[in-house]
């Protein structure tokens, strides 16, 4: 049996631990949580993004893709005499069932030979369906900057396997870190769906916007660019990874609201496009609502945060962009 918790004076027995009362886990923890989640329902999902292009494919080996001259690895052999045996040991009784079947034979004054064509009615054709915007549909997630550095080696960071959390460790210390080069190459990577590039790329952005204090505020402009990319892919995953790391980035400075500002009408036209997209659970409740992946919620989040951060101008910015935004500082 496990131990019981000490018993405090009064005579009752005192809280568990913190890591036992379920306490939050981080963003980028939560991502591998909940692929393992995934795999349980759809093995095949994310090969099935790879080979329709929607998320990019590895190296073809571990230390980088073959030479344009080289031959690929031909299919095992075994899978080939698989095959090649199916075929010969199909019976003659399956086979006749792949023929084609004979026509119907027609009886006498059934059929349309010698007929006038324009005494035959002609079929009318059902109208074009209505073709559809696609406005909400996944677009195809590119290779980052994050990846192709992380595979030269030219990030300090690795990944620490524990038993139910992974840890990210830095070979540097944080403070050190030149900003301007490192912090658009790790927002660059929040697009990512594969570990451990999510993973370092999610862990790694908290990790400097906890620490960067000053830094942060003159790489904004730079990291616009990565921020529209990410919102673009119109990925559900991503933007809601993509959602967190904007509150937190206005959140962790001074100033670093109203210097996005500028930059709304590159940012704010995806938030227009998903505001609603909230789920309708009627009298039921929604127990992964702890993950905080509703698009429609984080976005609602994410604009009052940018209004009451943004100075005096961020409310009608917000507004030109997003007509049906109400003001969560302006009463009445």
């Amino acid at each position: 049996r496990p131990p019981r918790p000490p018993v405090a004076p009064g005579g009752r027995r005192s809280a568990p631990p913190a890591a036992m009362q379920g306490s939050r886990l981080p963003d980028a923890v939560q991502l591998q949580h909940r692929d393992v989640f995934n795999r349980m329902y759809d093995p095949h999902r994310k090969r099935v993004d790879k080979l329709t292009g929607k998320i990019p494919k590895g190296q073809e080996s571990p230390f980088g893709d073959f030479p344009s001259d080289f031959t690929r690895p031909s299919p095992s052999p075994q899978s080939t005499l698989g095959a090649l045996g199916a075929t010969i040991m199909r019976t003659p009784r399956k086979a006749e069932e792949v023929t084609t079947p004979r026509p119907p034979v027609l009886n006498k004054g059934t059929g349309r030979g010698g007929s006038v064509s324009a005494r035959t009615p002609r079929k009318e054709q059902p109208p074009p369906p209505v073709p559809k915007a696609g406005a909400h549909v996944r677009r195809t997630v590119k290779e980052s900057d994050f990846r192709r550095s992380y595979d030269r080696g030219d990030l300090p960071v690795q990944v620490v396997h524990c038993a139910t959390a992974n840890k990210i460790q830095w070979k540097v210390d944080i403070e050190k870190l030149d900003y301007h080069h490192y912090l658009p190459i790790f927002f660059d990577g929040i697009r990512e769906k594969e570990d451990p590039y999510r993973f370092l790329a999610v862990q790694g952005v908290h990790d400097m916007l906890n620490k960067g204090g000053a830094k942060i505020l003159p790489v904004v402009p730079q990291l616009i660019i990565p921020i529209k990319f990410a919102l673009n892919t119109r990925d559900p995953e991503v933007m809601a990874t993509c959602l967190k790391v904007l509150i937190k980035l206005v959140t962790s400075g001074e100033m670093i609201g109203e210097a996005l500002v500028p930059y709304y009408r590159q940012i704010l036209p995806v938030f227009n496009l998903f505001k609603s997209n909230t789920q309708n659970m009627g009298d039921f409740m929604d127990y992964g609502q702890r993950n905080r992946m509703s698009l429609g919620e984080l976005i609602d989040e994410a604009l009052e945060v940018f209004e009451i951060h943004g100075g005096e101008d961020a409310f009608i910015n917000i507004k030109y962009m997003i007509p049906v935004y109400e003001s969560c500082v302006i009463a009445g």
